[in-house]
């Protein structure tokens, strides 16, 4: 195929050897399948924010460190130079991101590095050899959604013990291989202990991957990993090898009217990015 424009420098540079085909285009960025010496990986191109859909994305971007003070200072005045470093923080978060997670024993694709807006990272293979698909694409019996089930809770946790939550975490993006489950789409990941809106992007994390292996192990809907993990994480009893239950203990407080009319609100914006979810993958299908 005809090498994309961005993607030309890195053959230039000798990263990589040869494009083969596009594997998908989404809210955020297109990923290639290309060669890289005698390894088929996969190359993310980050797409402009001009051209992003991604949505509220100050919301993923609170609370992230920035090193340099001046950086910092143009990103929050949003001068050009503001922009640029904003677009590079946003694809680094990735790259950390993967990293972090692949040494915490989350399964994540091996990254090899982002240059220039392009992220080359492992192509993740289902036991065929064939591209891996997304969890919305396939079927699992009721033992195998259990099971895979909680492994995603343990990978959830994991994530949490080293301070990230994933964000945008839905059967959109894990991928599904031999060994079970692949956590994809990382730039948006929050930093636990900076971000406001970490708790609550952690349970729609928990709630979307539980409603969608509840549709093959209809138990798991009453499940409460997502309070659990959060109780643990605020007690500051966080292991990454603690064994989970999915049972929490409600407190018995009078309720915070406030913070129901905000679980109900983010309930429907939770629905209407699913309905949008399955719109995008469709049309990408």
């Amino acid at each position: 195929m005809k090498t994309p424009k961005r993607i030309q420098p890195l053959i230039d540079e000798g990263l990589v050897d040869e494009v083969l085909r596009p594997l998908m285009s989404g809210k955020e960025a297109s990923v290639y399948v290309v060669r890289c010496g005698g390894e088929i990986r996969c190359a993310k191109v980050y797409k402009e924010a001009s051209q992003r859909s991604f949505k509220k994305a100050a919301q993923y971007q609170e609370g992230r460190k920035v090193r340099s003070s001046r950086r910092a200072r143009a990103m929050e005045k949003g001068s050009s130079y503001g922009r640029e470093q904003a677009e590079e923080s946003w694809q680094n978060a990735e790259v950390d991101a993967l990293y972090k997670l692949a040494d915490a024993g989350v399964r994540v694709p091996q990254p090899y590095g982002c240059f220039d807006g392009i992220l080359l990272m492992e192509l993740i293979l289902d036991e065929d050899g064939d591209v891996a698909p997304r969890l919305n694409d396939i079927q699992l019996t009721a033992e195998q959604a259990r099971r895979d089930h909680k492994t995603m809770m343990q990978h959830i946790l994991r994530m949490l013990a080293v301070g990230l939550v994933h964000g945008d975490l839905s059967e959109f993006n894990v991928l599904q291989d031999s060994q079970g489950p692949v956590i994809i789409d990382l730039p948006q990941a929050v930093d636990a202990a900076a971000n406001n809106n970490a708790q609550w992007m952690l349970e729609r994390d928990v709630n979307n991957i539980t409603q969608y292996y509840a549709q093959f192990a209809p138990e798991l809907a009453a499940t409460k990993y997502a309070k659990e993990i959060w109780a643990l994480f605020e007690a500051g009893n966080l292991n990454p090898n603690t064994e989970l239950t999915g049972q929490f203990t409600e407190s018995e407080q009078k309720a915070d009217v406030g913070a129901v009319l905000d679980e109900i609100n983010a309930a429907f914006a939770q629905m209407q990015e699913r309905k949008e979810r399955q719109q995008a993958a469709n049309e990408q299908d």
